[in-house]
């Protein structure tokens, strides 16, 4: 049984917008992350990740860990996050259709923690926030059957991987189906599933962009429960995976030089173009850097300027 959301214009634009940073990460090559580059954003994501469910560790002690030194905290705190550099180290292992690993993923990840990890819980549970209750999650005979259903629906080739990741990350929260670590696992298994498709989100952090707002992830949640389908959190998931995509992008630009740049960017040009072009090719430039870079060539010699203001044309430079 496919789980109930709509296609909005907004998911629509969304999907375009991430398909199109999709392709330009492609074409400049991102996904080939320096080992200094993929351990620094682990680190952001495990960081991210931990502080939304109360972990008060820094990213500097994160790091200490990773590195095998003493770090002084919380002793739950510490065993969090070293079972989470764990279960982060082996992402590639995991097959985003298997349910055996997904509960070999929560043993790894709730080690230490609590009672049984790596398995379903066994009676009811809700969520309370102060003194309402925000969420009461199927009973606890259903959870076996529920989540079958749902693992069955992550095998469905007719489903866009970008959506499928975003039900199935809501799905699960809403089933709840272990008694503590279901957050963590929901933003893991997102990432287990995208990564399979696209590779760059093994080392994308985009749970930084989740933790910096808490009450928007949590009101997207809360506002899929009270229509009886995932289409707000869906809308809300894919607007945090188009950000995080483009600061990979905007970091990515900064790194190049003016020169890197401009021979990107007439790797693949028309024969004549605008400052529009240049910065369809760079969105994340301020049209001020753009029309630095396209001066300093002009000035170089690299290319030939036509026109003035609005109908400016560059062009190669004749040989």
């Amino acid at each position: 049984m496919k789980p109930p959301y709509e296609l909005t214009a907004s998911i629509l634009k969304s999907v375009t917008s991430i398909s199109e940073k999709l392709g330009e990460i492609n074409a400049r090559h991102l996904t080939r992350q320096s080992p200094t580059l993929r351990k620094q954003n682990q680190i952001k994501t495990i960081h991210a990740s931990l502080q939304i469910e109360g972990n008060t560790l820094t990213e500097a002690q994160i790091t200490a860990l990773i590195e095998n030194k003493p770090v002084i905290g919380p002793q739950k705190d510490i065993r969090e996050v070293v079972n989470a550099i764990a279960v982060y180290e082996q992402l590639a292992s995991f097959n985003f259709t298997s349910e055996q690993h997904f509960l070999a993923a929560h043993k790894a990840l709730m080690q230490g923690l609590i009672e049984r990890p790596g398995s379903y819980r066994s009676q009811g549970v809700g969520i309370v926030t102060g003194s309402q209750v925000k969420h009461v999650a199927p009973p606890a005979t259903n959870v076996p059957y529920l989540m079958k259903e749902l693992f069955a629906y992550l095998k469905d080739k007719n489903e866009l991987t970008l959506i499928k990741s975003c039900v199935f990350h809501y799905e699960m929260e809403f089933i709840h189906p272990f008694l503590d670590g279901n957050g963590r696992m929901g933003r893991l298994w997102q990432t287990v599933i995208l990564r399979h498709d696209y590779p760059v989100f093994e080392f994308l952090p985009f749970e930084s962009l989740i933790s910096r707002n808490q009450a928007d992830y949590y009101q997207a949640l809360a506002q899929s429960d009270k229509e009886g389908k995932s289409t707000s959190f869906i809308e809300y998931m894919l607007r945090i995976i188009d950000k995080s995509l483009a600061a990979l992008l905007l970091q990515a630009t900064k790194r190049l030089t003016d020169a890197e740049r401009i021979k990107l960017f007439l790797s693949g040009a028309a024969t004549k173009f605008t400052r529009q072009d240049y910065l369809r090719k760079f969105p994340e430039l301020s049209p001020a850097t753009a029309s630095r870079d396209l001066k300093k060539a002009v000035d170089n010699g690299l290319l030939e300027k036509t026109g003035d203001k609005k109908t400016t044309l560059y062009r190669l430079a004749s040989t």
